[in-house]
């Protein structure tokens, strides 16, 4: 992401100043920058401890394996993609390095790191105070604020880690007034979301943003549309919600009906009738891609079919901005659905917008159990706590894997998810069955 710190020619020929990748030199105590994204030099000396945290034994001998292990007449496959990408990797070893920069300052989170409880929960251990977003508009599935985070107990003394999700604009405005230590962990994915964002909105277009309106990720997004003077966003949740938008391109839905659904879920002073007429589609990266392309389609078509071709051609835009890594999980769970199953574990957090696409992947086509934690599995009492799909509560299902038929068990797990939890989810599955996880070599 580029310093965009000055002003540029937007829709109504200026713009609001912009918040960027900037090294902000406001004295906090430090003498020197107050921003910082490339860490701090301290991998090193951190890694023992992360490796410690986050790595899994049994994980490891599933790679080593074709991502098969076999025990008795049970066999697990791995999804060949799984867990921690890349970006949620950095976000918690930078988290990590600001710990052990700062040992004697106030540090915060803005929002969650990323949405795992494990790892947030040993985040707080270290002494990282978490300042979670206001309920807002409302809370959305998973109990994700849709509001803003109150950061009057900030002092330019402290540090702040902003998540892999990015903030709002606004929020990073704050802070940089505060003049506090940021150290951004913000997804490199989601940046190219939020350049595409704001283009749309410095040539004029309204974004379109397949997501879920009240996801930390979704928020910061469409706050980039804020950048330009008239930018405008309006947020879908699915092909549902994007017929509906079709419907009033194409004349069979009123302005006021079209505000009254999505009011929640629009910029501010949003008006139908001006702000639909230029598209840009954008999504929150971890939705299911496959739906974010379809939605894009479906959006182009209405409008050539009410406009004509070449004004679509003209005052359309859509690109498939959906993270590799959630493709990559994707596309590997995919491949194994191909193979007989008995059941699918999907690992992850119940707000994990990428664990939550790949259950619903899943459930398509076998018998899937989305777990939040490895601890969902109970060995004991055969059953297993997990949150079926659509569902805002998690339940307990009893004899959900066959006691003495042999059996093919599935597992994958979400971007945000470490090894070490889905390496115990697959001890205890054995465990299930009688099979003593330690006993496997």
């Amino acid at each position: 992401m580029s310093d965009t710190s000055g002003k540029g020619p937007g829709p109504g020929g200026t713009a609001t100043p912009t918040i960027g990748n900037m090294q902000a030199s406001t004295p906090n105590g430090t003498g020197g920058s107050t921003y910082f994204r490339k860490g701090f030099g301290l991998k090193s000396a951190i890694q023992s401890e992360l490796d410690s945290d986050y790595t899994g034994h049994l994980v490891d001998l599933l790679k080593d394996r074709d991502y098969t292990l076999t025990a008795g007449d049970v066999t697990i496959r791995l999804a060949k993609e799984f867990g921690f990408c890349y970006g949620v990797e950095r976000a918690v070893e930078y988290a990590y390095q600001a710990r052990k920069k700062f040992p004697d300052r106030t540090i915060y989170l803005a929002g969650e790191i990323i949405h795992n409880p494990h790892v947030n929960s040993k985040l707080q251990g270290m002494g990282i105070t978490f300042l979670m977003p206001d309920a807002g508009s409302g809370k959305g599935e998973g109990g994700s604020g849709g509001g803003h985070i109150d950061f009057s107990g900030v002092k330019a003394e402290d540090v702040v880690i902003l998540p892999a999700f990015g903030v709002t604009i606004t929020d990073f405005e704050t802070l940089r007034q505060i003049g506090c230590v940021m150290v951004d962990t913000t997804c490199g994915s989601v940046l190219n979301v939020w350049k595409r964002v704001e283009s749309y909105a410095r040539d004029g277009f309204t974004s379109l943003i397949h997501g879920k309106y009240y996801h930390e990720e979704t928020r910061a997004t469409a706050s980039q549309a804020e950048k330009y003077e008239g930018g405008q966003y309006l947020i879908v949740r699915n092909m549902d919600e994007a017929q509906v938008v079709c419907d009033f391109i194409e004349g069979r839905l009123s302005a006021s009906a079209l505000v009254e659904r999505f009011g929640h879920a629009a910029s501010p002073n949003f008006e139908p009738a001006r702000d639909l007429q230029r598209i840009g589609v954008a999504n929150q990266t971890t939705m299911l891609a496959r739906e974010s392309l379809a939605i894009g389609e479906l959006v182009g078509r209405s409008m050539a079919r009410a406009r004509g071709e070449e004004y679509a051609k003209a005052n359309f835009r859509t690109f498939d901005t959906i993270c590799s890594a959630t493709q990559e999980r994707q596309d590997a769970v995919v491949e194994l659905l191909r193979e007989p199953l008995d059941v699918m574990v999907v690992i992850g957090g119940y707000n994990s917008s990428n664990t939550m696409s790949l259950a619903a992947l899943c459930s398509e086509t076998v018998r899937t159990f989305h777990v939040e934690d490895a601890d969902d599995i109970d060995p004991a009492s055969g059953t297993i706590r997990h949150r079926p799909l659509g569902a805002k509560e998690d339940v307990e299902s009893s004899d959900w894997l066959s006691r003495t038929a042999p059996v093919r068990v599935g597992v994958t797990a979400g971007a945000s998810t470490p090894n070490n939890k889905i390496g115990e989810a697959v001890g205890r599955i054995f465990a299930t069955r009688g099979i003593d996880p330690k006993t496997i070599r």
